[in-house]
């Protein structure tokens, strides 16, 4: 399939589950690689980006046992890797890359991370400057300070370190170096970035320190193997959430999702725009809250997304100026320079597919001015190679007049290999609905909708 084919939806009145955090399977592959034992993962995603992840470190002599898509089954090295044959190919995947560079960045030899042709564009000033500063020699070999990263591991100084701009990618690479080092190290940022490394560590009994925005840990400790569940990814249910949300009458419940903190802004702002919101944590055994989300639509209204706000819904950004689109009245979102260097400019591809939709839109340079509340109308529309961007504008499409057509979809596998299934099932005349069930396949793309 290389496009999507949208049209209005009736109305919403379903339950369903969606597949694994994304970010939170990156890290379980990698610290469960580094404890000292086996640790079993279930609910692992199994998307291009976090089998990215999963390759890179089989490459450094990680076993990974996959018997089902969404379980692995890894064998800690207890932080004893060796040096891959070659490249690493960390594909589309931001995450495998930054991350990687902190733990390679502690290792005793060299290696060289390369991606896709979008990854090779992506700014990766922020992690060398700290982890040059730890002792590694990193070289970006493309322009601007851009991949392929060829890394000369080196064992690494502990450090204090003020980040400039809050990033849960660059705090994370830091702590992992971090684990290698002699002494205390402590990162601080200066808004509260997603803190699901510090939380991981902390269940894998690596005891970080919490102190405000500062986290800080001791160096020289080996996690502990221990087995995890990873919750199902509230930026893959954003997407649904939001098209409930704009809807009066309807009812999504979405079960089994994970709940910290520091990722379920997207609640607060559709709260905010009027949409009738309750959220029920139900387990925080493996250190991630998880429990069920239950939005009631309604008229939304615009709102104000910005400043200590913004890490915290980073990637909910496109899903949530659709909502400001169909909502009435202004939405303002401001601060978010840092979608201008994501899998493509993100701030200028939500202004461009708004405007094709017939939504008055102002793009300025940290963020967009959206005029809400005009009928959107059906258009054939690029997702930019940015899986969140066709997702988005798919949800678009379900309101608005005429059929609305996603070109270049395929990059929708990074993060969320079956997001149309549930699609279609949204499309269907609500007397067809019926609960959608997420279960394993024989594949690695791992999700089906049964139902």
């Amino acid at each position: 399939m290389t496009h999507w084919k949208v049209q209005k939806a009736p109305l919403i009145q379903t339950e369903i589950s969606v597949p694994g955090d994304k970010s939170i399977s990156h890290r379980a592959v990698i610290i469960a690689g580094l404890s000292n034992g086996s640790c079993a993962i279930k609910g692992f995603l199994p998307s291009e980006d976090c089998m990215r992840t999963v390759d890179a470190m089989r490459a450094l002599g990680v076993e990974i046992d996959q018997p089902e898509p969404t379980t692995l089954v890894v064998h800690g090295t207890k932080k004893k890797l060796i040096a891959p044959k070659g490249d690493i190919d960390c594909g589309n995947s931001g995450t495998t890359m930054r991350l990687l560079a902190g733990l390679l960045s502690a290792q005793p030899f060299r290696s060289r991370l390369i991606g896709d042709s979008s990854l090779s564009r992506r700014p990766m000033k922020r992690i060398i400057e700290p982890l040059t500063e730890m002792g590694a020699q990193i070289t970006a070999e493309g322009q601007r300070q851009t991949p392929p990263l060829v890394i000369e591991g080196t064992k690494p100084h502990a450090i204090q370190y003020f980040m400039p701009i809050s990033s849960a990618q660059v705090k994370s690479a830091i702590l992992l170096a971090a684990l290698f080092a002699k002494g205390k190290t402590t990162v601080t940022e200066p808004n509260q970035s997603r803190d699901h490394t510090e939380r991981m560590l902390s269940y894998f009994l690596v005891r970080p320190h919490k102190d405000d925005l500062s986290v800080s840990v001791h160096g020289e400790q080996t996690p502990e193997s221990r087995d995890f569940v990873v919750p199902g990814d509230i930026s893959s249910a954003a997407f649904w959430l939001v098209a409930a949300a704009v809807q009066p009458r309807s009812h999504l419940l979405v079960k089994d999702v994970g709940l910290n903190e520091t990722r379920t802004g997207i609640l607060g702002v559709l709260l905010r725009m009027g949409a009738h919101v309750s959220e029920i944590i139900e387990d925080v055994e493996e250190g991630e809250p998880r429990g069920t989300v239950v939005i009631e639509g309604a008229k939304l209204k615009g709102t104000m997304i910005q400043g200590r706000e913004i890490p915290n819904v980073i990637d909910e950004i496109p899903i949530l100026a659709v909502a400001g689109a169909l909502a009435s009245g202004v939405t303002v979102i401001a601060d978010a320079k840092e979608l201008r260097v994501k899998e493509t400019d993100r701030l200028a591809a939500i202004a461009t597919n708004l405007r094709a939709m017939g939504a008055e839109v102002t793009e300025r340079e940290d963020g967009l001015e959206i005029i809400g509340g005009a009928p959107l109308q059906g258009a054939r529309l690029q997702s930019f190679g940015d899986h969140r961007i066709a997702m988005a504008f798919a949800i678009a499409g379900l309101f608005a007049e005429g059929d609305t057509v996603i070109d270049d979809i395929d990059c929708v596998a990074t993060s969320y290999p079956n997001f149309y299934e549930t699609l279609e099932q949204i499309m269907k005349p609500k007397r067809e609905q019926q609960t959608p069930v997420i279960s394993s396949l024989p594949s690695q793309s791992g999700i089906e909708i049964k139902p």
